[in-house]
């Protein structure tokens, strides 16, 4: 049976500037805007002043239970925009080999990868826009992914270990591939 109305709020920083128009979230902070669109998803979205101060609520009225679903996700997406907004995302990614070490390089706004598995095949992963590529100065065989958008840093640093995948051998044994280490914030808080 459906839900008459269900409904969710997510608490809206006061360091960051939130605007919704027509289902579409765009969400302003120091590092910078972030825009996403909801129109495929039947919701009521909408800011609400109370005395903790701004929320954003998310309606829906009369939902099945796949559409409940969507109320949840929808905040999240949001919040992960807030805080792509105000810490942004990094992730770190090693090289793993046990012979032929990887060569990792940065051409222009494509990361190529040659000597895998000492293949002669050079491998090329193109950042998407929005993402940013430091190679470690202090570890070795580290590169950092990072950006505003989860989506996006996320996307890139799959879209580099899938580049790698093991195929015709034993992957129990050839565990050679460029893996994510670590995934953080670009700003770290500091343990009080």
């Amino acid at each position: 049976m459906a839900a008459v109305l269900s409904s969710r709020t997510l608490a809206i920083p006061d360091t960051v500037e939130l605007a919704v128009k027509a289902r579409v979230v765009t969400v302003t902070g120091k590092r910078g805007t972030l825009t996403r669109s909801f129109k495929h998803l039947a919701l009521d979205l909408s800011i609400e002043e109370t005395e903790d101060g701004k929320q954003l609520k998310v309606e829906l009225w009369f939902g099945t239970r796949k559409a409940l679903a969507a109320i949840r996700t929808v905040c999240s997406h949001v919040e992960n925009m807030i805080i792509g907004v105000t810490k942004g995302y990094k992730y770190k990614m090693r090289f793993v080999y046990a012979h032929f070490p990887i060569n990792v390089t940065l051409t222009d706004r494509t990361v190529e990868i040659r000597n895998f598995l000492g293949e002669k095949r050079v491998r090329r992963v193109d950042l998407i826009e929005g993402v940013d590529y430091v190679r470690t100065a202090d570890v070795k065989d580290q590169i950092e992914l990072s950006g505003i958008d989860i989506s996006k840093v996320s996307l890139t640093a799959a879209r580099l270990q899938q580049s790698t995948t093991v195929k015709n051998k034993d992957i129990r044994k050839f565990l050679d591939g460029v893996y994510v280490s670590e995934k953080g914030h670009i700003e770290v808080e500091e343990a009080s």
